[in-house]
């Protein structure tokens, strides 16, 4: 009998499907579509470790199965290889980035086909070929065109590290999202796109998505979309007016004093002729930068200082005092704030600092409402909050009066309604060298000029010294050749933009372009791109929730108003898969030299079927689990099992035989097991799809001591093939090659995915458990189909649980039908 080596069969069989194409989609409308695609992977490492494998094999078993179910699958692969981290390899490595993706990628693609990852090759790009990123220029030009990308001087993000702006989404907690670098604020001219433009479509088109509600929250948070009201007051002994922003106002009357960001540019103007102006506002910089440095945890304590300055209130019979507090943001609303009892920031501030408080909304309940007005807590919910003023509402709840209360406040000419955002303009400059060049000139007498479309792509030169300088300006700043041109709209001397942009640009359309990835007249064909997208299955962590899925949204909304597609939501599914960490619970990761390369397991000759295996069968898809030498045992083990009953059958063939024989339990085994494993494929639940295989097999064997191969072989062939069909998604070598053995000719991949019939789904028998005081005490073999006074009746007839209630009195039974029988007894 010949031994399951997967080293006889892996590379075979991978360059079977390589010459055979038969990965390769076409727009063939005979078939329904499935577009099934993983996050496009960043080349930056010299290999990928298990963790990775773990997302691409989810891919890969949903393109297989989706394909033996009769859909023309598109499943591509490519390679997001501008932006900081390809950058810092090369650095780190001393290589140019061009080398150290083509190193990279080499590498990576090896270990992907090694994987048997049925992916469509002949799709390939990297968003730094030129004839790719040609086509992210012109989506910036056509951003450009239509007011959505604009260049101003701002303070931005800056890492001192890596040595370039970021955007808002690419700090965390006051550090740098790549290197983990404290960040710092720069004034710089920078490029940015308008996504908020786009923010209410962004949030509400969310509801339409079969997404995770956690990444749904997190856009929806990001988003930030708050419908308030704007109060005008004017800033008492000045010709000042205020105007402050709240997104919680049905209290209205309940405002004591105003919050002003510390950062705020009105702020020099509004201490104007104050006495101590110059110690305030060193106080309000010093509150600004330690905010900005620390993030939210900046936020734990509270920090204020009084302005001197206070603000007419138009609902009480006391000005407001104006407080800088650092809890104020500059860009979020007016960037000033009214604020009340009725906020626990608020509340809080106002106890450190002593400023007076007067609680307008109490709860229901008398005895909690005069805990709200003598201050012990700070009462917040609108929902279910009556209001004790003003008159015009007292007694009525706050959150059904909220229309009504901005009827009245606009009817009298105290507020305008407003909404506003958390979420920032996208910056999208990068004073780096490896990305895509941004297309404008810059000319002395005509401003910033478009490149024309017709000198597309600005090609990115290769420099031998491509590290950032930290001056602000990218390297290309110190290109001549690069630099100089001329303006193409007066012909006069002119200088490029020598910022390149964000490789989150690059990843936001990428999705479209696979589907005409060879076009050179344009981004895609609008015919093709109708007939995939969007995709159907995106499959990826959930480290992208608001950068790369929130651009890419953008994007196709943008492509969408432009009339180039007619959708405007790019994934229809998203699936985060959980994180595969080292066997000691710690993150993969180079540094920490515990990183697992499929390579080393697929040479110490585990193979990659049992790679794959082990990465679904270790656990539910969504959630992380740590590596386990002993589950990649079991996983060979499995597979060694299918193979020495496969070749089993093998030898029976040359023997006499019935071939017709089959007492029943291997038709029974067989349905039941097609119909598990493909509910579960269906549901995505992998690890139990295979335990349904596992447990098959263990039948299997037990049953062949009863029925022989070499009696039933027809019978058992075709168990074996339906076997082999379920796991090939799985297990893809090793099903193609016993597949070939049994005879058949073409890929087991492109055969029909088996059916079930429900008549071998019937159950004669059930066991149910009979506890006595909800302690099990015995079990029962009775009729599905059994009524229960029947199997009650049997419950108490069983010898073993009669040891328990002889003599006693049975006061109460409960039965759950199919499961359980519980006597109850004195």
């Amino acid at each position: 009998m010949k031994r399951y080596n997967p080293r006889d069969i892996e590379s075979k069989w991978q360059e079977k499907w390589a010459e055979d194409k038969i990965y390769e989609a076409s727009e063939d409308p005979a078939k329904p579509k499935k577009y099934i695609l993983e996050y496009f992977p960043y080349p930056s490492g010299a290999a990928m470790h298990v963790g990775h494998v773990r997302n691409y094999t989810i891919g890969d078993v949903l393109s297989r199965h989706a394909r033996m179910n009769g859909y023309n699958v598109l499943h591509p692969m490519g390679w997001d290889a501008f932006g900081l981290p390809a950058e810092n390899y090369a650095i780190k490595t001393g290589i140019s980035p061009q080398q150290a993706i083509k190193e990279n990628t080499t590498k990576f693609k090896q270990q992907l086909i090694s994987m048997g990852f049925g992916y469509d090759w002949s799709r390939e790009f990297a968003s730094s070929d030129p004839e790719y990123y040609r086509w992210t220029q012109w989506f910036f030009l056509l951003l450009y065109k239509r007011g959505l990308a604009y260049n101003k001087e701002a303070l931005q993000w800056w890492c001192p590290f890596d040595k370039t702006v970021l955007a808002n989404e690419q700090v965390e907690n006051g550090r740098c999202w790549r290197c983990g670098s404290e960040v710092e604020k720069k004034a710089l001219k920078q490029w940015f796109f308008k996504i908020t433009d786009y923010a209410d479509r962004l949030a509400e088109d969310l509801d339409g998505l079969d997404w995770s509600d956690s990444i749904k929250h997190m856009q929806r948070n990001w988003i930030g979309r708050s419908e308030g009201i704007v109060y005008k007051n004017k800033v008492r002994d000045t010709d000042l007016t205020i105007e402050s922003f709240s997104a919680h106002f049905e209290a209205f009357t309940a405002n004591t004093f105003v919050a002003i960001a510390p950062d705020h540019p009105f702020l020099p103007t509004l201490l104007e002729g104050t006495k101590h102006k110059d110690h305030i506002l060193a106080e309000a910089k010093r509150m600004a930068l330690k905010r900005d440095a620390e993030g939210p945890k900046g936020l734990e304590e509270l920090e204020g200082i009084f302005t001197g300055r206070y603000a007419i209130d138009a609902f009480g019979d006391e000005d407001l005092p104006i407080w800088i507090a650092n809890y104020a943001l500059a860009d979020y609303g007016t960037g000033i704030v009214l604020c009340s009892a009725h906020d626990e920031r608020d509340f809080e501030f106002a106890k450190k600092y002593g400023i007076r408080l007067k609680p307008t909304m109490v709860p229901a309940d008398p005895a909690e409402a005069e805990k709200v007005k003598n201050l012990e807590y700070c009462f917040t919910d609108m929902d279910h909050g009556v209001l004790i003023e003003p008159a015009e509402f007292a007694g009525q709840n706050a959150s059904k009066s909220r229309q009504a209360i901005i009827d009245y406040l606009v009817a009298n000419d105290l507020v305008r309604t407003q909404i506003s955002y958390k979420i920032r303009d996208w910056l999208i400059s990068r004073q780096r060298y490896w990305g895509a060049p941004i297309p404008v000139i810059h000319c002395p007498k005509d401003g910033v000029v478009p490149v024309p479309e017709d000198q597309l792509p600005v090609v990115l030169p290769e420099l031998e010294r491509f590290e950032p300088s930290g001056d602000g300006r990218s390297p290309l700043a110190n290109v001549p050749e690069f630099l100089h041109t001329t303006c193409p709209k007066c012909g006069g001397s002119a200088e490029r933009e020598t910022d390149t942009m964000d490789g989150f640009a690059c990843s936001s359309w990428y999705f479209l372009r696979y589907a005409d990835p060879h076009n050179n007249s344009q981004p895609f064909d609008a015919d093709k791109v109708k007939f995939w997208l969007p995709v159907d299955d995106y499959i990826g962590g959930a480290e992208h929730a608001v950068m790369h899925l929130l651009y890419a949204r953008m994007w196709t909304k943008v492509m969408q108003d432009a009339g180039l597609i007619d959708f405007g939501e790019p994934f229809k599914k998203l699936r985060n898969q959980g994180m595969i960490l080292a066997p000691d619970g710690q993150k993969m990761s180079k540094s920490k030299g515990n990183t697992i390369q499929p390579d080393e397991l697929i040479e110490q000759g585990y193979g990659a079927d049992s790679i794959r295996i082990m990465e679904l069968f270790i656990g539910p898809w969504n959630q992380s689990a740590n590596w386990s030498v002993e589950g990649m045992g079991g996983s060979f083990r499995f597979l060694q099992r299918v193979w020495t009953l496969a070749q089993g059958l093998g030898e029976a063939s040359h023997e006499s035989r019935v071939t017709s024989h089959d007492n029943g339990e291997l038709s029974k085994i067989v349905h039941r097991t097609v119909k598990k494993v493909s509910d579960d494929l269906e549901a995505m639940n992998f690890n139990t799809a295979i335990a349904a295989m596992m447990e098959a097999v263990n039948d299997f064997y037990k049953l062949k001591n009863t029925l022989p191969l070499a009696e039933s072989y027809e019978a058992w062939r075709q168990a074996i093939e339906v076997l082999l069909q379920l796991l090939a998604p799985f297990a893809p070598h090793m099903s193609e090659e016993l597949w070939h053995q049994l005879g058949h000719e073409d890929s087991i991949h492109q055969s029909e995915w088996p059916d079930y019939d429900e008549k071998y789904l019937i159950q004669e028998t059930s066991a149910i458990a009979v506890q006595v005081n909800g302690k099990l005490r015995g079990e029962i073999i009775v009729s599905p189909d059994a009524p229960e006074a029947e199997v009650i009746e049997a419950a108490k007839a069983s010898d073993r649980v009669q040891a328990y209630i002889a003599d006693k009195e049975i006061v109460k039974t409960i039965y759950v039908p199919g499961k359980i029988v519980n006597l109850v007894i004195k």
